[in-house]
């Protein structure tokens, strides 16, 4: 043995583990045959514990502090290795630094949709997804029901398992709970806490606990968000009649010339829709023979024709038709009604279509 090794041996060994890392959970100290001296300096950080095993065993735990190792502060391993009288340098022991700080922001949802029964809309297939937070709560107990003899243990390799825990959890809450779907947004809050204390079980067998779990979102899929819309839709309109009667006053504010068909079927439109209104509203009530009301008056049609040059009319439907079969109304005829800045060629105006289409072209060679 060289000068230097004679010196290195006498050197008190120093036990201890910084951490830079954001996932690491459990990390196992290397030493060269994982001989320590006797007096070595153990050094245990805030959010840490210090565990020996021993050949397998977990012996003595340590939480964070200074500590020189001896006799005394190892009474497990002690017994284990058989020391009466103390130990002699070195001796043989793995330890594994247990990081107890907590795991934040970490990822859960469900893979698959959760079905469950809705009031408003039947069996309805919902998914969820949020975050959660878990530590480390008994660093024996991690080590010995999940780490076993990994030399580093991460929040990934026991991510699955935990999400696991979360989805079950969550679906039986959904089931038990029988929130409806369009209440859900309101009970984010609450379903999370009352899912932490529910899952904290589960958790608490492998040695961790379940701090927070937050869910952020429930969807559902595209039809029953559709339903959804429709059913907002209708509240916004809220008096199915009234709503259709404004409908049918725009329509014929923008076109009032000539639309009596048109103007015949929404104002029948209104009348079913307001009967229909009406039996919404009585419920069970049995059905009242009402009279329908009296529709609006059809729009009647008044137009000026230019004729030789004059202007004409106004002319009704009657006469516009005459005045079409007999040549002196034509698509190139400038006509003129209420509401237009300027004479028009008739065949711009839409009220005269009807009345244009009707006349039979020219006879072959005339």
């Amino acid at each position: 043995m060289g000068l230097f090794d004679k010196l290195r041996g006498e050197f008190i060994d120093i036990i201890e583990w910084t951490d830079d890392s954001r996932d690491i959970m459990v990390w196992r100290f290397e030493r060269h045959n994982n001989e320590i001296k006797n007096g070595a300096k153990l050094t245990v950080r805030e959010s840490q514990t210090a565990v020996f095993v021993n050949e397998g065993q977990i012996a003595d735990v340590f939480p964070p502090g200074m500590y020189t190792l001896t006799t005394q502060n190892l009474p497990i391993l002690s017994t284990l290795q058989g020391w009466a009288h103390g130990f002699n340098s070195p001796f043989k022991a793995e330890v594994y630094f247990v990081n107890t700080r907590r795991f934040t922001d970490l990822k859960w949802g469900t893979p698959n949709p959760i079905m469950m029964r809705d009031q408003d809309f039947g069996l309805v297939r919902v998914r969820a997804f949020g975050t959660y937070s878990m530590k480390v709560a008994d660093a024996g107990l991690f080590l010995k029901e999940v780490v076993g003899t990994n030399w580093e243990f991460t929040t990934d390799d026991i991510s699955e398992q935990c999400r696991s825990f979360l989805i079950s959890g969550f679906a039986d809450a959904l089931g038990t709970a029988k929130i409806p779907v369009l209440d859900l947004v309101g009970k984010y809050g609450e379903m999370g806490a009352a899912l932490t204390e529910g899952i904290n079980p589960k958790f608490a067998e492998h040695g961790l606990q379940l701090i927070n779990l937050t869910i952020e979102n429930v969807t559902v899929p595209p039809e029953v968000e559709q339903a959804i819309d429709k059913r907002s839709s209708m509240g916004a309109i809220g008096n199915l009649g009234a709503y259709m009667q404004y409908q049918a006053a725009e329509s014929m504010t923008e076109n009032p010339g000539g639309m009596g068909a048109m103007g015949g079927q929404m104002a029948a439109g209104m009348a079913m829709g307001q009967q229909m209104m009406g039996q919404m509203q009585a419920g069970s009530a049995p059905p009242v023979q009402a009279t329908a009301p009296v529709p609006p008056p059809v729009p009647t049609v008044a137009i000026h024709v230019a004729v030789d040059g004059a202007a004409q009319g106004p002319f009704d439907a009657a006469a516009l038709r005459g005045l079409a079969s007999s040549g002196k109304l034509t698509g190139e005829t400038l006509v003129w009604q209420a509401g237009m800045a300027n004479w028009q060629a008739a065949k711009e105006v839409p009220a005269l279509a009807p009345f244009l289409a009707s006349v039979p072209p020219p006879m072959p060679g005339a």
